[in-house]
């Protein structure tokens, strides 16, 4: 990191400490949530995983998480994500409209930032409950259509987004994917979970960290929003979803 942009984050630091001292990176409430559900020797999948299952700066976290679940197998299309992955060992090259494994067969399946690029939520929500075990859990973490980022997200083209994806938040142009937001919004998530033998056991809106957190006077302004989100009566307009559903018996 250069000594510029390591000064924006201390300036950010200040002004969120300031602002909203108990704020947390959506991440952190993703991770809670997988520890609470992830038993031990279980066969897990995670969809979409990509060069990692949790932010790099948690490798030593993610390790221990997958090394007390047991068998963990990752899925995701793109190839050289899975050669980069260094946790996962069992990775498997596929899309989520047909996934290459028997029915009845995991005991939790996890998408990390994932469902608002799926394109056919149903049938890839059939796909996961094919292959879950009854009481089987899919637990995903996925940006709320009706947040400000995604709001902002759906008005702009790919490639200005992949150039503000590189300046925000650091990503490779590669690792920037076409979104749909079709399963990303509670009546939405509901309706789907109906239609593809799911109970929705939670559904958490959660706000997480400025996106502009590197432009000071946005970053300001930006946190001043997200606190008046911290309002119970504005959660539904946070940034973030949390949600686990379970597979009907």
């Amino acid at each position: 990191m250069s000594r510029f942009r390591e000064t924006l984050f201390k300036f950010y630091g200040v002004a969120k400490r300031t602002i909203i001292p108990k704020l947390k990176y959506s991440q952190e409430f993703y991770e809670e949530v997988l520890e609470k559900q992830i038993g031990r020797n279980i066969n897990w999948l995670d969809l979409g995983c990509g060069h990692h299952l949790l932010p790099t700066w948690r490798f030593a976290q993610e390790k221990a998480l997958i090394d007390r679940a047991g068998n963990v197998v990752g899925l995701d299309f793109d190839f050289p994500s899975l050669l980069k992955h260094k946790t996962i060992h069992k990775k498997v090259a596929a899309t989520a409209d047909l996934l290459p494994f028997k029915e009845n067969y995991f005991d939790a399946v996890t998408a990390n930032m994932v469902v608002e690029h799926l394109d056919k939520p149903q049938i890839q929500f059939n796909e996961i409950n094919r292959v879950l075990k009854p009481n089987g859990i899919f637990i995903f973490h996925t940006p709320n259509e009706f947040g400000y980022f995604s709001l902002a997200r759906k008005a702009v083209s790919g490639g200005i987004a992949k150039k503000l994806a590189k300046i925000l938040d650091g990503r490779d142009s590669e690792d920037v994917f076409e979104v749909h937001y079709k399963a990303n919004n509670r009546k939405t998530i509901e309706a789907l979970a109906a239609e593809t033998n799911f109970s929705v056991e939670k559904i958490n809106f959660v706000s997480s960290d400025a996106v502009l957190a590197l432009i000071p006077p946005l970053a300001v302004a930006e946190l001043l929003w997200i606190k008046f989100l911290m309002l119970r009566s504005m959660r539904s307009m946070r940034t973030n979803l949390i949600v686990v559903l379970r597979k009907n018996a």
